[in-house]
């Protein structure tokens, strides 16, 4: 579990195809102190798991399923990546809960300025959009963002100078592709309410505000 507050950057010094799948080793731009064998590193978003690090270098594996559904297999030596390390029971959570667990990718459709702020838009498959909602969260590349609109294929956020500073996103440009992980609690209410709209025939009874008094919404 993570928060989607970046704790620094760090390059990817080696990329080993395995198969289908992938091993890389990244070097952090901060200290790794603690880190250990095991151990899960979101990299731009993507929960990786640790198999051997010395200093600030550490090295994941990567599977198919996730270099298909991330843009982690697009990256070469030399790209920068943002790094954040597992939430530890008793910290701040100052972003929302991130799993790390990539729903897909998007697209840069748009940039601005806006006062020092940068607005961006991304396209987004209308299979993820329904889970995004205005001022809810959202994480880009691992870095946890405030929806400011959103449509049926689009979405905006804002991103101040200090987030752009430190993490990636800054270095985004029109085109771009990022990972994009909505907030896990708007599927599991989709699956619960699907789940109770199905009447004892197993045939689905729609939303209404009958429906919404029988089960205590309202």
């Amino acid at each position: 579990m993570f928060t989607g507050l970046i704790e620094g950057t760090g390059k990817l010094v080696k990329i080993e195809p395995r198969g289908k799948d992938m091993r890389l080793s990244i070097e952090a731009s901060f200290e790794l102190e603690g880190l250990y064998k095991g151990e899960s590193v979101a990299v731009d978003g993507v929960c990786l798991t640790v198999v051997s690090w010395e200093g600030r270098t550490f090295t994941v594996d990567v599977s198919q399923e996730t270099l298909t559904r991330s843009t982690t297999g697009q990256r070469r030596l030399g790209d920068e990546v943002n790094l954040e390390r597992a939430l530890i029971l008793g910290d701040r959570l100052g972003g929302h809960l991130v799993n790390g667990h990539v729903d897909g990718r998007s697209r840069v459709t748009s940039l601005k300025k806006s006062g020092d702020s940068l607005v961006f838009e991304f396209e987004v498959d209308q299979g993820l959009a329904r889970y995004l909602v205005e001022k809810g969260s959202v994480a880009v590349n691992g870095v946890s963002l405030t929806v400011n609109h959103c449509t049926e294929k689009t979405f905006q956020v804002n991103v101040v100078p200090y987030t752009a500073r430190v993490t990636t996103i800054g270095h985004l440009k029109v085109g771009h592709e990022v990972n994009i992980e909505v907030d896990v609690i708007a599927k599991y209410v989709e699956r619960l309410v699907r789940s109770m709209q199905r009447s004892s025939s197993g045939m689905p009874e729609g939303v209404d505000r009958e429906f919404l008094a029988k089960h205590g919404f309202i």
